[in-house]
């Protein structure tokens, strides 16, 4: 509390535009959205525009992996179709939280459009993104998306799976995690274990996926043979090439997004309300060379939590407004491939009740950094 308020005078402080002081609790969430509210408009032709545009890309760079001679050239376009895929993926996650455009079905019908390069199906994502992780953002037992294990469950692994969550915690291991852990286990055709309800739009939503993949490939095959190509190399390019750069890049974002040494993890609800996992959970990774910005800003990712309502074209104002408000309470990372690494060196398992990082073998290797609770 600041020095000479009352509890009233301070929650009343928390609505002027002056920063937190260094030991004055976080406070409550629909008060820290009340400060973005003039970032929460949206705006439809602009929308429109930003998804014409990288469709227009993804459709230029896949025709060029079939269309330039060049073998290597042929690779560049399919990773270039694969980034982009990226981006109009992040055009499609704005959509499913409702804050592209104002208009609901709209964002429904955009978002199906947006997530058909990356074979995502819209409903399913929509329940484990948008309740699952948002909802429960770093809760162990809720929120599956990189949830780090304990020593105790990393000991009772059978010792392939134990290999295969060394991979994951590699660096190198992204697209495997995000292939294996998210879209064959929960987005495409889920098993009864994984799928969270039997709702003809999951099979729908899949059906969709499926089809698109197979008019992808026909329209590759065909193109290929038309020119005197090699079927086999232009699948390869133009399908699997962006396939799996996809994978890399969406495991790697969101592994960024909630794994840092200072990012701490929960297993009791009650812990983690008044920790306020809102803010306290996710960091805001800063890139050289405008990096952040062909992102769509999805990096800017405290906003996103605290208001999914933003929309991405908002969200670079909407962080600056939230790391004014409350210095050092945000955790902001400069991204180097030093810093990834040691990351990923660092956070293997989980000490879920002294809030510390571990590796393998159980040794500490980093204790989150305390959070100061709400009031």
């Amino acid at each position: 509390m600041r020095d000479g308020l009352t509890a009233g005078s301070a929650k009343l402080a928390f609505t002027e535009n002056v920063p937190l002081i260094a030991k004055e609790p976080i406070p409550h969430r629909k008060l820290i959205r009340s400060w973005l509210e003039p970032m929460s408009r949206k705006n439809t032709v602009w929308a429109i525009f930003l998804l014409a545009f990288d469709m227009s890309l993804w459709t230029g760079s896949i025709f060029l992996t079939v269309h330039v001679e060049n073998f290597l050239l042929k690779i560049l376009f399919g990773l270039i179709a694969g980034f982009v895929t990226g981006r109009l993926f992040i055009l499609g996650h704005d959509a499913c939280h409702q804050s592209f455009t104002p208009h609901r079905a709209l964002n429904k019908f955009l978002g199906r459009l947006a997530f058909l390069p990356s074979l995502t199906p819209y409903s399913l994502w929509d329940v484990g993104h948008n309740i699952v992780h948002h909802g429960q953002t770093n809760l162990k037992g809720f929120d599956f998306v990189w949830a780090p294990l304990s020593k105790a469950e990393y000991d009772a692994l059978p010792p392939l799976r134990k290999k295969l969550e060394q991979v994951y915690r590699s660096g190198f291991g992204p697209a495997v995690y995000y292939f294996l852990e998210i879209w064959w286990k929960r987005l495409f055709f889920p098993s009864k274990k994984f799928k969270p309800a039997n709702r003809s739009v999951y099979l729908k939503d899949n059906l969709l996926i499926s089809g698109f993949a197979i008019l992808w490939m026909v329209a590759l095959a065909l193109a290929a043979n038309s020119t005197g190509q090699s079927v086999w190399i232009a699948l390869f390019a133009g399908f699997i090439v962006p396939t799996v750069f996809w994978n890399a890049m969406i495991g790697f974002v969101v592994y960024v997004h909630h794994t840092h040494a200072d990012v701490a993890w929960y297993d009791k609800k009650s812990e983690w309300i008044r920790a306020q996992p809102f803010v306290s959970t996710t960091v805001h990774l800063k890139f050289d060379y405008y990096l952040g910005s062909l992102l769509h800003h999805i990096m800017e990712h405290t906003a996103h939590h605290v208001d999914m309502g933003v929309p991405l074209y908002n969200l670079k104002a909407a962080q600056s407004r939230l790391e004014e408000r409350m210095p050092n309470r945000i955790i902001v990372q400069k991204f180097s491939w030093h810093w990834y690494f040691e990351a990923a060196r660092i956070c293997k398992l989980y000490d879920f009740e002294n809030k510390a990082w571990l590796d393998f073998s159980g040794k500490k290797m980093a204790a989150s950094a305390p959070v100061e609770l709400s009031a």
